[in-house]
């Protein structure tokens, strides 16, 4: 497949997957992780249960992280490359048992699809869980309230069990608002009454429901890039066309619709990939196991090219694309508020000195910092904090604006994930 086919815009909205767009309203649901706290919807991400004799080594062998330690109950990120170092999918993996796994998100494909294509000594099974998080300096309290039990002494990336209107929930300390959170998961059956009773004790807490429009506010501020909007999965190589082909089989519509957009623009698609290094995952990377794409990324690891930043727009110039607006010449590209609705991935060319060092995605507007944000994968060289910067926005054939824009650090919000809970009102 080529870049420009995939310029094409995608029927209906990204935003559905998290019930209505907005509950509140963005603005609203956009300070309730800093000041209060929500709870969002994240039960339509893939679960597959993984267990045998072999399923740990499969799960090493598809992934960069490290099993050596892996408790029980203890979660990961795990990242899944292909040969050449590239992310193709990546997820949360918990340890249930000693041979007994529940993996989340698109990377049960990929992982599935290796034990049908492997030897080895396990089965897989899908599953079919709710997954609410519920985030923000009054998440634990809201949890407390909801269960009758402390969750205070649950470590992060660590799960406790707790009980909910009679029924056992596995809470998952984590934090994807870059502040204090919980992913309560447990079998779909229940999950309209989980739902439920933890909006009602929420609501002395100032819980809000967050919506499609604001949901990826926060993986902007605490920068948590996602696939389809900062980068594509790095599965359309030859090698990969039988799982891609499998993929697109398995997978419901919006997960296999793959749109471009933005002033970026390369005739090779794997210009759109990106690797763990390139995301601010390089720690989760250990050599300490063989696993796919382990070549590569010694390689980068050793000597990168591009690191993951933070741009800060310039104020005047995005006012000036709103401007355009209202002036009979056409306008430069419209630039949805807080972020584009569509499914995108915005990929905008971004300059130093006239030279090409980067890519921005993920713009976004901050209501909480009042800034127009986006995150960049940029050359080392030029990566400083503090350095000036312009993109371009607009796509290819359409006007197109240069923006002024500041590098800051990613994330740019403060990281308060692992804060103790024990200090928290």
């Amino acid at each position: 497949m080529k870049p420009n086919d995939m310029r094409t815009t995608p029927a209906g909205y990204f935003t559905s997957r998290w019930g209505l767009p907005e509950y509140s309203d963005w603005i609203d649901e956009s300070m309730s992780w800093k000041e209060t706290c929500y709870i969002g919807d994240w039960s339509f991400l893939w679960e597959r249960r993984f267990k045998g004799p072999d399923a740990l080594k499969l799960l090493s062998d598809t992934s960069v992280n490290s099993f050596a330690k892996f408790d029980l109950r203890q979660s990961k990120h795990v990242i899944h490359c292909n040969d050449d170092g590239k992310v193709i999918h990546e997820g949360i993996l918990t340890r249930l048992g000693e041979d007994e796994f529940m993996l989340f998100g698109r990377g049960t494909f990929w992982v599935d699809y290796k034990l049908r294509h492997g030897n080895y000594n396990a089965v897989s099974q899908p599953d079919d869980w709710f997954n609410f998080q519920v985030s923000g300096p009054n998440a634990a309290a809201v949890v407390e309230k909801v269960s009758g039990q402390n969750v205070r002494d649950i470590g992060f990336m660590r799960n406790g069990e707790i009980t909910i209107r009679g029924h056992k929930v596995l809470a998952l300390r984590q934090g994807m608002a870059g502040e204090p959170g919980f992913e309560l998961q447990g079998p779909t059956a229940h999950s309209k009454e989980i739902y439920d009773a933890i909006l009602e004790a929420g609501r002395d807490f100032g819980i809000r429901q967050l919506g499609g429009r604001a949901v990826f506010i926060n993986h902007l501020e605490a920068c948590f890039p996602t696939i389809l909007v900062d980068y594509l999965p790095a599965m359309f190589g030859d090698d990969t066309e039988e799982y891609l082909a499998e993929f697109k089989a398995a997978m419901p519509s919006f997960a296999v619709t793959f749109n471009i957009a933005g002033s970026f623009q390369s005739d090779d698609i794997r210009s759109y990939y990106r690797s763990p290094v390139e995301l601010g995952w390089g720690k989760n990377i250990k050599f300490d196991h063989e696993f796919i794409g382990r070549e590569a990324l010694e390689k980068e690891v050793a000597n990168p090219r591009r690191v993951i930043r933070t741009l800060v727009w310039n104020a005047d110039d995005v006012i000036e694309v709103y401007a355009s607006l209202f002036r009979k010449e056409q306008p430069f590209h419209f630039m949805d508020m807080p972020r584009d609705q569509r499914g995108f991935v915005y990929a905008d060319k971004v300059l130093r000195g006239g030279r090409e060092i980067g890519i921005s995605t993920s713009r976004g507007y901050s209501y909480y910092f009042r800034q127009m944000l986006s995150l960049c994968v940029i050359d080392v060289a030029d990566s400083n904090v503090g350095n000036e910067v312009v993109l371009v926005w607009g796509n290819p054939g359409e006007p197109q604006k240069e923006i002024r824009a500041t590098v800051a650090p990613a994330p740019y919000k403060k990281d308060n994930r692992r804060v103790e809970m024990a200090k928290l009102a």
